[in-house]
């Protein structure tokens, strides 16, 4: 977070002054108004200008990429980030040498990485933000494994008769698992199990 006091001959002198020096637009500010400032007597004597103090928030989406970038470092990986934003969705691209490492085993490392800059990213926005990391198009190819593995377990658990519990996801990959699987009429899925461990059973419906 930035802060600077600023004076003008007006408020509005004053605050486009604290602007300059932050390098920003009113928007994205903060204002306190200290000193309303006053004409002397014939405007000459006595002036007294405006005083403000002018607070720039940090902005989330930076404030998390520059996250992303640190943790990265220290895992050894140094990574080129495009950002992407859709409303209240923010994608991350990530991409460089050694990427397989913040990719991690079935996508474990990239996920934890998601989760904390999920938590980075709402920490100092106004609006909850959806914040999702990717890394070389894994998510895309992830999808891709997660509907086939939802229709062979489905099948699976319409010719046992038996439920099927998968294994642990995070939200937005079971959310994958669900509408795979939403038109199967023999079968019905559901959540079950805490964060982490929270997972998808799905179970064939009674004749």
């Amino acid at each position: 977070m930035k802060q600077v006091t600023a004076t003008g001959h007006t408020v509005d002198a004053a605050v486009e002054s604290a602007l300059a020096q932050l390098s920003t637009t009113r928007d994205r500010v903060q204002i306190e108004i200290i000193e309303q400032g006053k004409k002397g007597f014939l405007g000459i004597f006595g002036n007294k200008d405006a005083l403000v103090k002018v607070t720039l928030p940090p902005d989330p989406i930076e404030e998390t990429e520059q996250y992303i970038r640190n943790v990265s470092r220290e895992i050894g990986v140094e990574v080129d980030i495009e950002v992407k934003r859709s409303g209240k969705n923010v994608t991350y691209l990530l991409s460089g040498d050694k990427i397989a490492l913040l990719i991690g085993k079935r996508g474990q490392t990239l996920n934890s990485m998601q989760y904390l800059a999920q938590l980075v990213a709402n920490s100092c926005s106004r609006q909850y933000l959806t914040v999702i990391l990717d890394a070389e198009e894994y998510r895309t190819r992830r999808n891709e494994t997660l509907m086939n593995l939802a229709k062979k377990m489905a099948d699976k658990a319409v010719r046992s008769g038996r439920e099927v519990a998968l294994e642990p996801m995070p939200s937005y990959e079971r959310k994958i698992i669900h509408s795979a699987l939403i038109n199967f009429k023999n079968i019905k899925t559901y959540s079950n199990g805490a964060e982490p461990y929270r997972h998808i059973v799905i179970a064939p419906l009674k004749k």
